[in-house]
């Protein structure tokens, strides 16, 4: 099974839920490394409310920020969603064989 404890799960698919920070997310995945600043510009929230999304991001292991006097760039930090993508793609390998039990018990016994 894979390496990554519930807690883990927790975060990240609780940071994944927003769809702002699934904006970040995909910003970053398409661009690299960006200012806060930046990050925040397609939303209409204040820089402290961009900053608490980020922090939330950066909780959950997702990104990780450099600081660099008043500016804060921020890039992927992909081990978590590594992580958490080997933990679905193992669930999913699970159920599959579940279902695929399921059809056969159905195919023998179609009562």
């Amino acid at each position: 099974m894979v390496n990554i404890s519930n807690e883990g799960l927790d975060r990240v698919f609780a940071a994944l839920s927003d769809p702002t920070r699934r904006g970040i997310i995909a910003h970053l995945a398409r661009h690299g490394e960006a200012s806060i600043g930046v990050l925040g510009e397609p939303y209409d929230m204040s820089a402290p409310a961009v900053t608490k999304h980020i922090r939330v991001l950066e909780d959950a292991g997702l990104i990780e920020r450099e600081i660099d006097g008043r500016i804060h760039r921020c890039r992927l930090s992909g081990k978590r969603l590594d992580e958490a993508a080997r933990w679905i793609e193992s669930t999913r390998r699970f159920w599959e064989a579940r279902f695929d039990a399921l059809a056969r018990h159905l195919e023998r016994n179609p009562e």
